[in-house]
């Protein structure tokens, strides 16, 4: 059974986002873009970035953006 963690690393957050990018590519050559569940993540890690902080509380995290991070970390 998988057991929601209290703090979700920086490093967790890029390796799903990597993830999510392998998964999910674009299918448009002229414009780079992310798959939702990518994009959600990407927001958080920036704000982790912009603020200097290595991890974030699993329980301050949206819905897709937890939906996104346990479909990974299982």
């Amino acid at each position: 059974m998988y057991q929601q963690p209290l703090a979700v690393t920086i490093a967790q957050i890029e390796g799903a986002i990597n993830h999510w990018r392998e998964r999910r590519p674009t299918t448009d050559a002229e414009h780079s873009m992310l798959c939702a569940e990518a994009r959600a993540l990407a927001d958080v890690y920036g704000l982790l970035i912009f603020s200097g902080a290595t991890s974030v509380e699993y329980s301050t995290l949206n819905g897709v953006q937890r939906d996104a991070l346990t479909a990974v970390l299982r």
